[in-house]
């Protein structure tokens, strides 16, 4: 039960969980459907969110799909085809003025125009007639939903039920209306006929009768949690709540958004424990201080973030190993995931359930929460748009404390060490636990050397702030 002012929240840790949450929400949705997402995958996950979404628009539902431009590439035709249906719109954030895939135009108009094509939008948000979202940092598709086995992120996302939900949606319609939305209509060199829209309608009610007799789709089915989310049964943790975010626009820094200064203060603030989860760590020089100053005032810092071997972007690995020998020489507590193509033992859903470690979230004291699309990066800092919501419950606190647990486990995650402890110049070492043996490693383990030169020399070169 929630009280006046409280909102309700489930964590959605489970690939297959989040998918079907999606999906049940746009079955249920009776006036209002809007998504906005960095990536929209052109796969089976993604597409049959998309058709779930667009049968809810044939039964009369407002249909608004926004997403970020710099993944949208080569897609105009596509994403006409899908706002070609009365009640569906579609929006694409910063566009780029040269379309078509991916290449050297593109490439040249960003060089020229960086301050403004450099801010990229990386919110994720599903949300169902104002009244129910999912938010975290699931993108759309495959990877996201654990529909590989081999290269799928460990991420977590938040259904969220009350008050809160107004935000998210004003925080959406702030984004739909702002200067840098675009009809993708504006686009698409040749206007999509209804028979154009008929036609991908029926490809996609074909791939989403194929997906339906796969092993994935008859195991989300087994798991009940559809029914859950349909009738309104999901078992949620009450708590007060605040999103925070701000959408960019033309011309106007990005250094006064709200979720920075917000992650800022809660980490700054703890008074016994701070555990850091995010796939990207780049603390930057203040921010390594400030973990330090925490330690030295007795507070325990504990972070997850990816391995050289585990990560899917190895030149940000760069800028995060800059600062692993002054963090553990002042006390704070180094875990990096270990790919789970490695692994033995259990493959039950978790932080540790994926190829790639992709959540995000911060843990103050047991009892503050804060997650959303903002990775701990110079990149989230200042360059993307991002949401976040801050959320005050014993409850998700305890739950990401035990997933925490879980995911740095020697069977799950290497811990880095110094060889004299609080000497920053000493080598590291990296401790884990493989087959039941004890293992050590003197170098990034499990990377292949190949992995280890690129990411070396591209951490030298790119600025820090581009990271």
């Amino acid at each position: 039960m929630t009280t006046p002012g409280q909102s309700g929240f489930y964590l959605l840790v489970s690939g297959q969980d989040a998918f079907v949450a999606r999906a049940a929400l746009a079955e249920a949705s009776e006036r209002t459907l809007d998504l906005q997402y960095y990536i929209i995958g052109e796969d089976a996950s993604a597409t049959l969110l998309l058709y779930r979404a667009l049968r809810a628009a044939q039964r009369g539902v407002r249909v608004r799909l926004l997403i970020d431009d710099i993944y949208a590439v080569g897609r105009d035709f596509d994403l006409a085809t899908l706002a070609a249906h009365p009640n569906v719109q579609v929006r694409v954030f910063n566009p780029f003025r040269l379309r078509g895939p991916l290449g050297i135009s593109r490439l040249f108009e960003y060089l020229g125009d960086s301050a403004r094509l450099d801010r990229r939008m990386h919110n994720k948000s599903w949300i169902a007639d104002n009244a129910v979202a999912v938010i975290g940092g699931r993108n759309l598709g495959d990877a996201y939903f654990n529909v590989r086995s081999n290269s799928d992120f460990a991420d977590l996302d938040l259904l969220a039920t009350g008050p809160v939900v107004a935000q998210i949606s004003h925080s959406f319609d702030e984004y739909w209306n702002s200067d840098l939305a675009a009809p993708i209509a504006a686009f698409a060199r040749v206007a999509p006929s209804a028979a154009d829209r008929d036609r991908a309608l029926s490809r996609m009610a074909d791939n989403a009768e194929r997906f339906r007799n796969t092993d994935y789709a008859q195991a989300l089915h087994a798991t009940g949690f559809g029914t859950l989310v349909r009738e309104g049964r999901v078992p949620l943790v009450p708590a007060q709540a605040t999103v925070f975010d701000a959408p960019a626009q033309p011309g106007v820094a990005d250094l006064h958004r709200p979720i920075a200064p917000a992650v800022s203060q809660l980490i700054r603030g703890a008074q016994q424990e701070v555990m850091l989860i995010s796939p990207y760590f780049i603390p930057g020089a203040g921010g390594a201080n400030m973990l330090c100053e925490l330690t030295r005032r007795g507070v325990r810092v504990r972070i997850l973030t990816n391995s050289l071997a585990s990560t899917d972007v190895p030149v940000v690995h760069a800028g995060y190993a800059r600062y692993r020998p002054q963090l553990l020489a002042c006390g704070v507590k180094l875990y990096e995931m270990r790919p789970s193509a490695t692994r033995s033992g259990s493959a039950r859903p978790g932080l540790s359930s994926g190829s790639s470690l992709h959540a995000k979230a911060v843990v103050a004291d047991g009892q503050s929460v804060l997650m959303g699309s903002m990775n701990l990066d110079p990149r989230s800092r200042r360059s993307n748009t991002e949401i976040g919501v801050q959320i005050e419950s014993a409850v998700l606190a305890g739950q990401l404390h035990n997933l925490f647990e879980e995911a740095t486990a020697p069977d799950q995650a290497f811990q880095v060490e110094l060889t004299v402890p609080g000497n920053p110049d000493a080598d590291l070492v990296w401790s884990g636990r493989e087959n039941g043996k004890p293992m050590h490693y003197d170098g990034e383990p499990l990377a292949g050397a190949w992995r280890r030169i690129v990411a070396k020399l591209l951490g030298a070169l790119a600025p820090e702030e581009l990271l």
